[in-house]
């Protein structure tokens, strides 16, 4: 597992949404354990508690898992899990006209580029058009350019790993399919990733696993693409397969089911 339970002190300019982007965790987790009001205003040195521990999802010896339902990215190397990133990925939005779902599959890294120039894909210059904006073709390197200082190309058509301007908008369902991640840590990640790296887009809204302790937690998301027909049975099917019935809570069980909180929760007896 990565993440815990920690503390985090509001700086200069902080808000909810913001610290929340960058912790990895909801607003609304936020606002709960810290007994906020929804409009509430964080103060420069306000302590803030918050859990963002998370099952990993899937190992690599060598390269990027990221995964959907938990806006997560997972680098590895050499076996070892070496960073574990907060992002925004695609929207909900999937009808005739537009798909904004981040797609699943495997792909690989197939260019880099510092400052780069941001082509607008036609369906986006479509969405422009309709909500009345000024369309157009390419927006230039510069403080406007949405994919920030840096992106990462992969041989998924269309879909960049890169920075971004609106660095309140990761953690959420909001691109319209590439993976945003905030500016600090795109710039920390970018010179690690090599061209040829492989990865993975997966799609697992619940997560389970056993710690070296024999401790049992699940992890639940979501199923904000509706790719799943019934998150409980998957969970059941995933404690079954470990054979950890006997060892299962099963309230414990049910409540992190209710809850979809995206934090993994201790369900052991």
């Amino acid at each position: 597992m990565v993440g815990a339970k920690g503390v985090y002190t509001a700086v200069k300019a902080d808000n909810i949404r913001l610290v929340a982007a960058k912790l990895g965790v909801t607003q609304q987790h936020l606002r709960t354990v810290n007994a906020l009001e929804a409009k509430a205003y964080l103060k420069v040195g306000q302590k803030l508690v918050y859990n963002n521990r998370k099952i990993i999802p899937q190992h690599l010896k060598d390269g990027i898992i990221i995964n959907i339902p938990d806006r997560t990215l997972y680098y590895f190397r050499r076996g070892a899990l070496v960073a574990s990133l907060p992002v925004a990925v695609g929207s909900k939005t999937k009808n005739e006209k537009y798909v904004w779902q981040t797609p699943v599959g495997k792909f690989k890294i197939t260019g880099k580029v510092k400052n780069p120039t941001w082509t607008v894909p036609p369906s986006i210059q479509t969405e422009m058009e309709e909500n009345g904006k000024d369309v157009v073709m390419a927006v230039p390197p510069g403080p406007e350019n949405p994919l920030g200082q840096y992106a990462i190309k992969t041989s998924i058509p269309g879909i960049l790993i890169h920075s971004t301007t609106r660095p309140s908008s990761i953690y959420s369902f909001s691109s319209h399919g590439c993976i945003r991640l905030s500016p600090d840590m795109m710039e920390e990640l970018f010179p690690k990733i090599k061209v040829n790296t492989r990865g993975e887009i997966i799609y697992k809204p619940v997560k389970l696993a056993v710690t070296d302790e024999g401790r049992v937690f699940l992890e639940v998301h979501h199923d904000v693409y509706k790719k799943s027909s019934n998150l409980v049975a998957e969970a059941r099917q995933l404690v079954e397969k470990l054979e950890l019935s006997e060892r299962v809570d099963w309230e414990k069980f049910k409540a992190v089911l209710k809850q979809k909180n995206g934090i993994a929760e201790d369900i052991s007896l």
